[in-house]
């Protein structure tokens, strides 16, 4: 079975380090994803995608990070559930096993932590059939 995702968007908010209770290091954060059509008024929206990261690359993750940096996240899709209020409450996630930064902290920075739209696909327009594989 396969079971293999990869984004690239910008994160929602600064990651934070946090640690289970044995002491594993761990962070969650939010990817929002721009979708490569418009909407009816005209403007590109954005999936907010929950993932999850654990050890050395969450350690990682939130040091170089910040609100608004553009990142590739490698990993896979996992859904756990748990009760609340006597009802099963289920939450699908990206397990994120790999990230790269997309640009330099001084752009982010630049930016001002301001989220700015995602640049339109360079592979929209292209067909299953143009591809080598």
């Amino acid at each position: 079975m396969i079971n293999n995702v990869v984004l690239v968007g910008r994160l929602t908010k600064k990651p934070e380090l946090k640690f289970t209770a044995n002491g594993t290091k761990y962070t969650q954060f939010s990817v929002a994803v721009q979708k490569k059509f418009k909407s009816q008024n005209g403007e590109y929206e954005s999936d907010f995608i929950s993932c999850f990261m654990w050890s050395a690359a969450a350690e990682n993750f939130t040091k170089f990070t910040n609100k608004g940096s553009l990142v590739g996240i490698e990993g896979r899709i996992q859904t756990r559930s748990y009760d609340k209020d006597g009802k099963r409450v289920y939450i699908t996630e990206v397990v994120a096993e790999n990230f790269s930064l997309l640009e330099s902290k001084k752009v982010t920075e630049s930016r001002s932590n301001v989220v700015q739209p995602i640049e339109e696909s360079p592979f929209n327009g292209v067909s299953d059939d143009d591809l080598p594989f």
